[in-house]
């Protein structure tokens, strides 16, 4: 015999757990199936930049005590080239927002026991096997290897680009773009070596450095299509660091042990409607963005606000009407964010090779930033908000 429940949610990120947290707090009965561990879930090193309108939703609704307790306010970001480096107060800059530095792994643990005690359903080492977006019907198979059937009145998809919600949507229905970009992500055991986010920008590739707690650090580095991370000692990393990081003008960095190192392939991609059915798309599930802007969990929060306050009109008075317009409402925020994100893109990578006609137009776009204090309101207002 099937279970049932109002809303079903597939997967327990950021995505889903907003999501299912919200629903909770208006007595929408759910039950979020995930297929990791919790452990796995909790342990996963993700986002960090929290933007104002994310911040106030998590504040709002009762989830951002962890947040407010630990994280930590962030306002500029700074850019190194051959020509020097300077640094952008974006706080002071647009509409004047800031980030929130709050390592994702956190903010899921915490979302993971509010839902909990909220009385909502979360069971995880779940595969969902089939999807039927008519109906908000699941099957699935658990790690110990008994199978079962979910109906739901409707269906959130949270569980990812590669996600099954997302491979239930005809292809016909995404649109995609292949970055040729790689970045080796790196996230080490030391403390921030600087102030600020800063970029750095070199003729070997793109660094980046950003902190994600007094004690770990995030880097990135552009390396070539097709390496493997495996490939990347500490010792190299830390050397190629050094290099593109400028350290003997800027100083030394600081070192600790890499505990993580992985390849992150720029790519982007939007799935052009976020219904199909009873089914609807969240987060990384919806439109798959580069790091590159710092939106993807942004994105998540606020679509996941979005589609709450809809399933509660449908579900309490009987309107459908949000349910109809999440899409309208979604793709434009959507589809300015990655604008924002291509623009970054563009800034950050010489995508020119050994034409010097792209490497002159990245120098130029650094070299508005720079003076120019339209272009700056311009990056502050992109850069926090969507």
């Amino acid at each position: 015999m099937a279970d049932r429940t109002s809303v079903l949610i597939a997967g327990a990120g950021p995505a889903g757990l907003v999501l299912g947290n919200l629903l909770r707090a208006a007595g929408i009965e759910t039950l979020i199936l995930e297929r990791g561990t919790r452990e796995q879930v909790q342990a996963r090193a993700r986002a960090g930049f929290l933007g104002a309108n994310s911040a106030r939703v998590l504040t709002e609704y009762g989830l951002g005590a962890g947040m407010l307790r630990d994280g930590s306010t962030h306002g500029t970001c700074a850019f190194r080239d051959e020509d020097g480096e300077f640094t952008l107060r974006y706080d002071r800059l647009g509409r004047g927002e800031q980030h929130t530095v709050y390592p994702q792994q956190r903010l899921v643990s915490d979302l993971v026991a509010e839902y909990l005690a909220r009385g909502g359903e979360l069971r995880f080492g779940v595969t969902i096997t089939d999807v039927d977006a008519d109906t908000a019907s699941v099957r699935y198979r658990e790690d110990q290897g008994r199978t079962g059937q979910v109906d739901a009145r409707f269906l959130a998809g949270c569980d990812g680009s590669n996600g099954v919600t997302r491979q239930a949507v005809p292809a016909p229905a995404r649109c995609a773009r292949d970055h040729g970009i790689s970045w080796l992500a790196v996230l080490a055991e030391a403390p921030p070596s600087m102030p600020a986010v800063t970029y750095a920008l070199h003729e070997r590739g793109f660094a980046g450095h950003m902190a994600r707690s007094p004690q770990v650090t995030r880097y990135y580095l552009q390396v070539p299509p097709g390496d493997e991370a495996k490939s990347w000692s500490d010792e190299r990393i830390w050397t190629e660091l050094a290099v593109r990081m400028r350290t003997g003008e800027f100083g030394a960095l600081r070192q600790g042990p890499v505990t993580e190192r992985r390849i992150v392939r720029l790519r982007s991609d939007v799935v052009d409607t976020l219904r199909h059915g009873r089914l609807f798309l969240v987060g990384d599930a919806a439109s798959l963005i580069s790091p590159s802007a710092a939106k993807g969990a942004n994105l998540a929060i606020m679509a996941a606000e979005v589609l709450a306050a809809a399933l509660v009109d449908a579900l309490k008075r009987d309107d459908e009407r949000g349910l109809a317009a999440y899409s309208r409402t979604c793709l434009p925020r959507i589809w300015r964010a990655q604008e924002f994100s291509h623009w970054m893109i563009g800034l950050l990578h010489d995508q020119g090779g050994a034409e010097p006609f792209g490497s002159a137009l990245r120098r130029t776009r650094l070299g508005n930033l720079r003076e120019s204090r339209a272009h700056q309101d311009f990056f502050a207002e992109n850069y926090v908000g969507i």
